[in-house]
């Protein structure tokens, strides 16, 4: 009787023993892993964006008059104020034009005033003028008057021609091209220099479609270039194309950009990005919690002592945090170490560096 009952007992210390062996055993079988919760942070809402830096205004110089260029006064690379004279085309043979239509004027005028002063002889001799000759008077002071007008008309064009013959800049400007030189026999429209504004510049971008509601004018855009590596320079938004490209689905905007010290030049190519929205709090994780692996990133979430393999959309890097822009939540908890053991469902054991005091 006494064998029977201490049976039992044996029977249940050995049992018992199993049970924590298992336990043990599952417990050993546990990944362990090092684990962090998913944080915010306040940052900026951009667009990375790349296009080429244009001159603000740019144009070609022509010939206004036909002629030979009897000099030039610049030549590339130096910079022009609005209105300063570039070249000169024939001015001797224009300024003899001009002085020759204001004598013309100036007969046009005398004949007038002699044909005026006839009509009122007539007009005052009355009944005794015959109808002819006050009709042939009034013609007269009639032709004279329309001959003062297309001399003057000549002369306003003797004295464009000129001021056309000295060639000058429409704008504050620097000289890209000087296309000619002296003794060169230019036709009007030809072309003599080309000028650019580097003053201010116009950055040109093409952004995806689907922001065409997001990019508004006054929105900053940051950017760098090649020349000048680890300094930004900034312009803000001042056009927006109004259609998308039906073959990129994207749409150009512009921004211009102060350029006072010259630092920057014309066509050149840019990286940058486009301030969408400022101080957005934004969902990081520390980087070593990011695996990448075919293109595709991922995190390992805790849920239950489980491991769940989640898969994340991620953006920029900050100070070794990695934006999270869509798949986790700021507190979950993710791993940190421990990654390459792990698969999705596996068990996990945090260490206890990382355990929660109780």
């Amino acid at each position: 009787m006494i064998a029977l009952i201490a049976f039992p007992a044996v029977f249940g210390t050995a049992c018992s023993k199993k049970s924590e062996a298992a336990a043990a055993q599952r417990a050993d079988n546990a990944v362990p892993i090092d684990v962090q919760p998913v944080t915010t942070m306040k940052v900026d809402r951009t667009l990375a964006v790349v296009g080429t830096l244009f001159a603000k205004d740019e144009a070609t110089i022509g010939a206004e008059v036909e002629g030979q260029v009897e000099k030039t006064l610049v030549d590339f690379g130096d910079r022009v104020k609005a209105g300063q004279e570039l070249a000169s085309i024939d001015t001797t043979s224009y300024e003899a034009l001009a002085k020759q239509a204001s004598a013309n004027v100036a007969k046009a005028l005398a004949t007038a005033d002699n044909a005026e002063k006839d009509l009122k002889r007539v007009e005052a001799l009355g009944q005794i003028s015959s109808p002819s000759d006050r009709d042939k008077a009034d013609s007269a002071a009639e032709q004279a008057r329309a001959e003062v007008k297309a001399a003057q008309a000549s002369e306003a064009i003797a004295k464009l021609n000129l001021e056309r013959s000295h060639v000058k800049v429409p704008f504050d400007a620097a000289v890209a091209e000087r296309i000619a030189s002296a003794g060169d026999f230019k036709k009007i429209g030809e072309p003599l220099f080309r000028v650019v504004n580097d003053g201010v510049l116009k950055y040109i971008v093409q952004a995806p479609e689907r922001y065409a509601g997001l990019v508004q004018k006054e929105q900053l855009v940051t950017f760098t270039v090649d020349a000048y590596p680890g300094e930004k320079f900034e312009g803000k938004v001042y056009l927006i194309s109004p259609q998308v490209n039906t073959t990129t689905r994207a749409f150009a905007f512009g921004a211009l950009v102060p350029n006072a010290e010259r630092k920057l030049r014309a066509n050149s190519f840019a990286r940058g990005e486009l301030i969408l929205e400022r101080d957005v709090p934004t969902a990081v994780v520390p980087l070593d919690a990011v695996v990448n692996f075919v293109g595709i990133s991922k995190v390992f979430v805790i849920q239950n002592g489980l491991a769940k393999s989640r898969t994340v959309e991620v953006g920029r890097v900050f100070d070794g945090k990695q934006e999270i822009l869509s798949g986790v939540k700021p507190g979950e908890a993710i791993v940190v170490s421990g990654q390459s053991k792990l698969y999705d469902g596996a068990k996990v054991r945090v260490k206890e560096s990382n355990a929660k005091p109780s």
